[in-house]
């Protein structure tokens, strides 16, 4: 997916562009960074044609993923929908990777989980921004957490047989209708037969918004209390001695994932034009900019979708998702120079006519 990337002049007279992590891991760069031909690989010089060169390629584009998704890890959640099921699934990247949403899908009878990852029938949903990695790595884990739970015990009144169940499946020719009123009138409260709960279950798409209501009111309260703010009650010698080890291999992996994006900055940049791949500082371009204090900013690809939940915390606002003729997620959508449309308890900004009237 394309992205604009933020284009600044510095003292030099060059152009310096920011380029947004969240948004460059589809790119064909990214995915096969260039390497030299003829580069030592497992210990011999290997052209560009050969397998050997095609997989370390593809082995230093994954590294680079990772990489770059370092460093806005935990701050964004994105949310992808069937098109078909209504299943949801959450992700860590704009991008969907095939092994992150097989594994969220539970097993509910046959042809429920699909064999493999069809992109075309997955669109975004929403995308839940935040300022703190470990308050969204929180969120994320909450979410899995009430998804996998509602699915593995389902409440009584969405597996039961209703009159409103009833009446969306009813058939339309009316000798189909008669042998359908048949067979159902007499077994409303019942549950459903194994077919029709799997489909009950699956829908998650109005229970994930009341969801992730439920996850940021949860948290108000988890960061009264102190949670991520980097204080710890009572540790032991050992868990003491296993922290310092933990953030010396942390700060490892920092510095390695720093010199490989510097490399590839280097790589892109040309004599005109020096490319940086930082978090978006500016709100109007990169849907991922930093909110004021702890607010949390939710993108919509349908802003009524936020009607799902029953009430939503103070430090919640609403924005928009920008269409997206592909499967990765699009970024923040302008409206006049405004990205957020809707703040606290869901109150919609009013116009200027509205204002003035």
């Amino acid at each position: 997916m394309a992205s604009q990337p933020v284009q600044k002049r510095t003292l030099k007279g060059t152009f310096e562009k920011i380029l947004d992590p969240t948004k460059i891991g589809t790119w064909n760069i990214v995915r096969r960074p260039p390497i030299e031909n003829h580069s030592i690989i497992q210990g011999k010089a290997r052209e560009q044609n050969s397998n050997a060169f095609k997989t370390h390629q593809q082995k230093e584009g994954v590294r680079l993923r990772k990489a770059i998704n370092a460093l806005t890890h935990g701050k964004n959640i994105f949310v992808y929908h069937n098109i078909r099921t209504n299943q949801v699934v959450y992700s860590l990247t704009r991008y969907l990777e095939k092994n992150n949403v097989l594994r969220q899908l539970l097993y509910h009878g046959k042809k429920t989980v699909p064999a493999t990852l069809r992109k075309d029938m997955w669109v975004p949903y929403f995308s839940v921004h935040f300022n703190d990695s470990k308050v969204g790595l929180r969120a994320y884990h909450l979410l899995r957490e009430f998804s996998m739970q509602r699915q593995l015990d389902p409440p009584r009144e969405m597996i039961t047989i209703t009159e409103e169940f009833l009446s969306r499946k009813r058939p339309r020719s009316p000798e189909e209708a008669k042998e359908f009123d048949d067979k159902y009138n007499d077994k409303i409260g019942w549950l459903m037969e194994k077919k029709d709960r799997a489909r009950a279950v699956m829908d998650q798409k109005a229970t994930s918004v009341a969801d992730i209501s439920a996850v940021l009111a949860i948290q108000e309260q988890e960061i009264k209390d102190g949670f991520a703010d980097g204080k710890r009650g009572y540790l032991s010698r050992t868990a003491r001695r296993r922290r310092r080890e933990a953030r010396k291999k942390e700060e490892a992996k920092r510095i390695e994932h720093a010199e490989r994006i510097a490399q590839f900055e280097s790589t892109l940049s040309t004599n005109q034009v020096t490319y940086k791949i930082q978090e978006a500082a500016d709100s109007t371009e990169g849907a991922t900019a930093p909110s004021p204090g702890d607010a949390v900013k939710i993108l919509w690809s349908d802003l009524h979708y936020a009607r799902y939940a029953e009430s939503w915390p103070e430090r919640v606002r609403h924005g928009e998702l920008d269409l997206s003729r592909d499967h990765v997620m699009p970024g923040a959508k302008p409206v006049y120079g405004v990205e957020i449309l809707a703040d606290r308890q869901f109150r919609e900004r009013k116009t200027e006519e509205e204002t003035t009237a």
